[in-house]
């Protein structure tokens, strides 16, 4: 793993997350409840399920990554970051331009079906505003210095820098997968 540009990454992982919240507001939240229950025609998920999905991983890690920040006794600014070796794997993993794999999803994390659309993107959005609002806190933060535990391991810790890359392409990765789902017009 090469360092990069610490600003520059909080940047590009910004863009993506304001994206994310441009698509839910444009896309998701004015379509019909039917539309957002809709099981994939290949027998997926609807777009209500891929972001409660979101959710549920939100859920577990915002509040560590919020934790994780406020502990941070001094401040810095600018310099790089690099990822560890396990953190790089498991972003790449869920990249969806690199990790095409198709994987599934552990029991907790697995959406119902009967689901009230409007409100999983209603939570959606307020957790994506706020992963945005740790974005920008993490520019006065070590990257590398706070470790945070891994949902489906929590004896494994990464580096918050590298957490924040996963939960970010993890987010990517859905909503690709529920913009698919969307009909055309």
């Amino acid at each position: 793993m090469k360092a990069v540009d610490k600003d520059r990454l909080l940047d590009d992982l910004g863009k993506l997350v304001d994206d994310h919240i441009q698509s839910a507001v444009a896309v998701f939240q004015n379509m019909h409840s039917e539309l957002l229950v809709k099981p994939a025609v290949n027998g997926g998920w609807s777009i209500a399920q891929c972001l409660e999905h979101l959710n549920r991983y939100g859920n577990y890690y915002i509040p560590l990554i919020r934790q994780g920040l406020a502990r941070q006794k001094e401040l810095t600014t600018g310099g790089t970051f690099k990822s560890g070796v396990i953190g790089a794997y498991f972003t790449r993993m869920m990249d969806p331009d690199k990790g095409k794999k198709k994987m599934r999803a552990f029991k907790e994390y697995i959406p119902g079906v009967e689901l009230d659309g409007h409100a999983v993107v209603a939570e959606f959005i307020r957790q994506q505003e706020m992963l945005l609002t740790c974005i920008g806190w993490a520019r006065r933060a070590d990257l590398k210095g706070t470790r945070i535990p891994v949902s489906i391991m929590k004896w494994l810790k990464l580096r918050l820098g590298d957490v924040l890359q996963f939960v970010v392409m993890h987010d990517e990765r859905h909503i690709r997968q529920a913009k698919r789902n969307c009909p055309m017009d």
